[in-house]
């Protein structure tokens, strides 16, 4: 975030050494958000993509780096992001935030673009994860202070008041106030030093604080000016003469300390950029030019001057490299073995020497090459980003360092490049003029002879993010095999550490910075796809990933070997990209009249939600909008409990309307008139707009190395999130539904990670229960409580299955209480006779926390290694995630590991039983197939056997592994 782009000067634009640093940090959240909320909708012409917020936002920033050219302006400037939800306080209480409803979806597209704006401004930028921007922004605050600078805080957000004080401020950008002392005094009755306190009595409804229930800002601030100090206030709260107020206090002290804990900022984040990296300097015009007209803000760009500058954004047909799972490799023989010799350090890179292949005689002679050294990296460049609906543009290999080629197939229609055409070296001239076809190898043509090498048993091909490759090449009627992928091999090597781009291991491993895809793109209006790109530049980008692809594999596979995770890789990792290309291909049927009707009878009641929210405030409104809801909740209707958040608006966020709607019929129209409408734009319309129109079928994207403990993640459209416990929910569901003279099968392993609890932890208790057949709940409730299973309270067995799933999350009293709706004291008595009575699972956490602090990281039982980085933190709150991480990641790392060698070994169960039944869909715990109905029987019997026994031979089970399988019509009546 605070590199400085290219051409810009650096260091050299830093104040002078002995000029005292004035840091101005602008609290980019807010930004973000108060410039969402402030601008109608608007979408960039050339492709609809949301901008509204990005524009806003530009303005903003613009307008500040204005105001800052003054004598007594920044010397020092640096924007300051939250990096996402979870953080240090979900481990100090896990219902923090728990209530705020997600970011809204026309806006999550805009964030990383908001970064990109702050870059192309010559803003530094900094964020970190495990930390809200108010504790970076409070560290970097104390630093500068105390190391006697100024700072100034550009934001209005009340929780950072508490950093008020000599050589603070804050300025308020949006009414152009200085916010000191008096401000703070006026606000919360209160010295900044004291705002803590106050803040921890009168908690926090929009991040779930809980403070003191029924004690307001002015009760708290009379108090804390009373007792001078929350802890004085607490020690002598027996004093206090009214008895609710008193009783309060005492009864929920725990409560408001743990709020004092979760409101205070830390001035002990870590610092992930020294300040002298915010040294103010002025925006590079060609940067911010490129910014602004792929942006198409048009005005803006006229504001601030140059806004023509080449494009270079992202494109709309990025392939698979411009996708968040990437990666590449390196080179050497294959000869029966796959084990590279290794390489490492900085790479010396020469584009200039990658040929471009233009015809089937040094196609030949490539092919040849590459037989002769017997591994080969291989890429596809194609002219959409979908491996299931995109063309074959061409292809890249290479056979060592600086040895690659581009193999162009279906460039068209390019832009005359000079006069004397596309000059190659070596002679090759492609010819000249306006909209030439470029000289190319025939792509009927090339395909037996690709085919030849692609399916030669003899020659490894090696490929970053291979799932793609062979779904292109399988649309082709070409198998890839064998295979290997560097995605992969790193994410092996490094699950939990860092993310397994391309991009980023040619950083970390070889000190290299591949060509961007939008530098032979283009962006905005500009942007072209792949196969309208000159042969020039596209030879150097593909080449060089094939290139960069090879040299990552000849450093990193041997590694694998030499950790002792060479199995790992074999068996849970490379055959994947196989078995997902197939399913991926296949996609799943909807039912796009059921989804019309669904789309449209969410419609229908949201208008009539609509009409009853109007009746009942008195008068029309905009029920979308939070400000319009606020003012009638708040303003109008006078109804308790009314916050205003930092932008000055009421908070109408889900938990508010939730405790209002259980004494008033408004906020519960609002909330189900929400409800529908995020399941009519997530789902039903999306689903639509997804949908092939010619099969009426959807086919999602699945990512491998997403999730450190192996779960898979499912993208365009995600499939893994459709609600199943809701009605509307089960509806969208009755739509995806079997071809003709077909059924879908549902299977799911039942209660697989408190199986796996029971097995790892060797919990004895939890091991009869599950082999004698019982209800686990009711069994560990009758343990917990010594309830008989037989006429147990529904409410009794409740209570055990909160805990049985929450205990290993780490879930706390306080979590537990709030999840049962009883007090604190009696949640934690629950856990202590968990404990008491399944000593076998403290064991497993102690031996687990021992683990991972000895080695950094902990395995499952099929050998996966999961680090946990946290685990070393200096910080005491990220060492507690950390250590809750570890408890959690050999238990949902193995389910994901057996889930995972089910699916590898499905397609042959049930090939070899001659079925045609095919696996359509991985979500979560289940599988989902397609059988034709005559053969549904014999398929689940297979699919159950096959899922029941995925663990062996290599782990034998202690306890048994159940699948609950059913075949229907459609996804819902199946499951």
């Amino acid at each position: 975030m605070t590199e400085a782009p290219h051409d810009t000067p650096a260091a050299t634009d830093a104040p002078a050494t002995d000029k005292p640093v004035r840091l101005w940090m602008i609290d980019a959240s807010a930004y973000i958000f108060r410039a969402y909320h402030a601008l109608p909708p608007l979408t960039r012409k050339s492709d609809g993509l949301p901008v509204g917020a990005v524009q806003g936002y530009c303005n903003m920033l613009w307008k500040l780096l204005q105001d800052t050219k003054s004598a007594d302006g920044p010397t020092h400037l640096v924007a300051v992001f939250d990096h996402s939800e979870k953080t240090f306080r979900n481990t100090l209480y896990d219902q923090y935030k728990a209530n705020r409803p997600p970011a809204p979806e026309d806006l999550v597209p805009q964030f990383p673009l908001v970064r990109e704006a702050t870059k192309a401004f010559g803003v530094a930028g900094v964020e970190l994860p495990g930390f809200e921007a108010d504790d970076l922004i409070a560290t970097y605050a104390c630093k500068v202070r105390d190391a006697g600078g100024e700072v100034v805080i550009v934001s209005s957000d009340k929780d950072l008041m508490q950093l008020i004080g000599d050589g603070v401020v804050m300025y308020d950008p949006m009414k152009d106030r200085v916010l000191a002392e008096d401000a703070v005094m006026e606000k919360f009755g209160v010295a900044p030093d004291r705002v803590v306190d106050v803040q921890a009595l009168i908690g926090d409804s929009v991040d779930n604080v809980p403070g003191a229930p029924g004690i307001g800002p002015k009760t708290a601030a009379q108090l804390i000016g009373e007792y001078g100090d929350l802890d004085t206030l607490l020690e002598r709260a027996g004093e206090i003469k009214q008895p609710k107020r008193r009783e309060t206090l005492i009864n929920f002290a725990d409560q408001i300390r743990m709020s004092r804990e979760l409101v205070k900022l830390t001035c002990d984040a870590p610092a992930p950029e020294p300040v002298s990296d915010f040294a103010l300097r002025d925006p590079d015009p060609a940067v911010l030019g490129e910014f602004l007209e792929m942006m198409e803000f048009r005005t803006l760009a006229r504001r601030v001057g140059d806004g023509k500058a080449t494009a270079n954004g992202t494109s709309a047909f990025a392939p698979k490299r411009a996708a968040p799972m990437g990666a590449p490799v390196a080179t050497p023989r294959y000869g029966g073995t796959d084990t590279p010799a290794p390489v490492s350090g900085p790479q010396s890179f020469d584009r200039s020497i990658y040929e471009c292949v233009t015809t089937l005689e040094a196609l030949d002679q490539w092919i040849a090459r590459a037989k002769a050294t017997g591994v080969v990296g291989f890429d596809t460049e194609t002219d959409a980003l979908s491996a299931t609906h995109s063309g074959l543009v061409g292809l890249s290999l290479a056979v060592g360092p600086n040895q690659a080629c581009y193999v162009p197939l279906a460039h068209e229609n390019m832009p005359e490049a000079g006069s004397g055409g596309l000059d190659f070296g070596g002679g090759l001239d492609f010819g000249g003029g306006a909209d030439a076809a470029p000289q190319q190898v025939a792509l009927a043509e090339a395909l037996p002879r690709l085919k030849a090498l692609l399916e030669d048993p003899s020659v490894l091909k090696v490929m970053q993010n291979g799932k793609y490759d062979m779904a292109v090449m399988r649309r082709q009627g070409i198998e890839i095999t064998p295979h290997d992928d560097t995605m992969l091999i790193s994410y092996v090597l490094g699950g939990g550490l860092h993310a397994h781009g391309m991009d980023e291991q040619a950083r970390r491993h070889f000190d290299h910075e591949p060509i961007p895809f939008k530098q032979v793109t283009g962006t905005g209006k500009s942007a072209k796809s792949f196969k309208h790109v000159e042969l020039a530049p596209a030879t150097e980008y593909a080449a060089e990933d094939a290139d960069v692809t090879l040299r990552l594999w000849q450093l990193l596979k041997p590694q694998l070997a030499e950790q002792g995770l060479l199995n790992v890789y074999e068996t849970l990792e490379r055959p994947m990209p196989s078995v997902l290309a197939d399913m991926e291909l296949a996609g799943i049927r909807i039912d796009p009249n059921l989804l019309r009707r669904l789309s449209s009878s969410f419609g229908l009641r949201m208008d009539e939600l609509e009409k009853k929210a109007h009746e009942i405030a008195g008068r029309p409104f905009n029920i979308a909008s939070p400000k319009q809801i606020g003012e009638i909740l708040f303003g109008e209707m006078n109804l308790p409990g009314g916050k205003k958040t930092a932008s000055g608006q009421w908070g109408t966020d889900a938990s508010v309307l939730e405790d209002l709607a259980l004494t008033h019929d408004l906020p519960r129209a609002i909330l189900d008139w929400r409800q529908l409408a995020k399941l009519k734009s997530t789902y039903t319309d999306a689903l639509l707009e997804a949908m092939d129109p010619k099969t009426e079928r959807v086919h999602t994207s699945y990512q491998l190395a997403a999730a450190s403990t192996g779960r898979l993640a499912s993208s365009d459209p995600n499939l893994q999130n459709i609600p199943i416990r809701t009605e509307t929910g089960r509806e969208i569901r009755q739509a995806f539904i079997a071809r003709d003279g077909h059924v879908l099968i549902s299977a799911d392993y039942s209660q697989i990670e408190l199986r796996l609890l029971a097995h790892i932890g060797d919990i004895p208790e939890l091991k009869r229960a599950f082999k004698a057949g019982l209800d686990i709940h009711a069994a560990t409730a009758s343990e917990m409580f010594g309830v008989p299973v037989e006429g147990m309270p529904s409410e009794t067995r409740r209570r055990a299955k909160a805990i049985n799933f929450g205990i290993v999350y780490g879930i706390s009293a306080f979590g537990l209480a709030n999840q049962l709706g009883i007090e604190q004291g009696e949640a934690a008595a629950y856990i202590r006779t968990y404990f008491e009575r399944f000593p076998g699972i403290r064991d497993y956490m102690d031996r687990i926390k021992e683990t991972v602090k000895r080695d950094g990281y902990v395995s499952t039982i099929f050998g996966r290694r999961i680090h946990i980085p946290a685990i070393h933190s200096k910080s005491g709150a990220e060492r507690q995630f950390g250590e809750r991480a570890a408890i959690n990641a050999p238990i949902q790392g193995a389910a994901a590991d057996i889930i995972r060698r089910a699916m590898i070994r499905m397609p042959d169960a049930l090939k070899d039983a001659g079925l045609q039944t095919r696996m359509l869909l991985q979500v979560h715990d289940e599988l989902v197939f397609e059988a034709p109905e005559a053969e549904a029987e014999r398929a689940l019997k297979i699919i159950k056997s096959v899922m029941e026994k995925a663990a062996e031979p290599v782990v034998a089970l202690s306890v048994p592994i159940e699948v609950e399988a059913k075949a229907a019509a459609n996804w819902d009546q199946a499951h």
